[in-house]
Parts: C-alpha cells; structure tokens; sequence
C-alpha cells in the first residue's frame, strides 16, 4: 500500500513539474534588459544595486533580488533600477515593494505589534518555564 502511494506521488510531483505553469523560465529578452540596464550615473546604480541587495526575493525566500535567478527575482530588479533611474527615492521604491509583497521583502523589517510577538512570545514561554520550573523545585524542597 505504501509503495501505491509513494509511487502515486512519484508521478503526480513528475507531473507537476513538466508543467510550465509552475516553473516558468525567463526568456532571453528578460534577461538582457537586466543585465545590459543603463543608469544615468555610476552613483544611481551603486543605489540600485545596493537596495536590491537589500530586498529578498519573494519566490527564493533566501536570496536578494541580485543574488537570485528566478524570473520574479529578474523583473522586480528591472523594477528596482527602472524606479531609481527615473529618480525615484529608496524609500519610494521600498513603499512599492512592500505594498505589493508585505513585509516579507525586507530582511531588516520596521518593528511592529506582529513583530514583537513573534520575537517576545518565545522568550514569555522560556521565562513561564523557568519560573514554574523554580516554583516546582521549591514546593517539592518544602514539602520534604
């Protein structure tokens, strides 16, 4: 029965995956506008490059913008330099990515009631563990 199902996944992922729906590669055109992308100046594109690097691709989840080959990693870098080209600020440009993906892009994301209970809930559990923990050892020391 196991064999039934693991093969029967074995096929369905097999499936899936010739799929273009699901992998789309970047065509060449893609790739040469964000390869050969002119800057008005030197200093815009250190800018450009550098919010990019910034910026976590959405689909890799582990990787910046410039770091990833994945198709949605190329046309938001498009975005990213067309944006500061046309004199847009960094700010501007991260406004847009974060109304349009969340948060999640950035990797350095602005402090907030979500944020403090992702980072405080854990550290609540630690301290009600030791405290309980503490009060355990005692009740058995007085009870003995």
């Amino acid at each position: 029965m196991r064999w039934v199902l693991l093969s029967l996944c074995l096929c369905a992922f097999w499936a899936f995956a010739d799929s273009e729906q699901i992998f789309v590669a970047s065509d060449e055109q893609q790739i040469t506008q964000v390869e050969l992308f002119e800057f008005s100046s030197p200093q815009l594109q250190q800018q450009a490059i550098n919010l990019a690097k910034s910026l976590r691709c959405p689909q890799c989840q582990n990787q910046n913008l410039v770091e990833s080959n994945s198709p949605i990693a190329l046309d938001l870098r498009l975005v990213v330099f067309e944006m500061i080209n046309q004199g847009k600020s960094e700010q501007q440009v991260v406004d847009y990515m974060t109304a349009r993906y969340g948060d999640f892009v950035l990797y350095k994301p602005p402090f907030s009631l979500q944020n403090s209970m992702l980072w405080g809930l854990p550290v609540l559990a630690l301290l009600l563990f030791v405290l309980r923990s503490a009060m355990g050892v005692v009740g058995r020391k007085n009870n003995a």
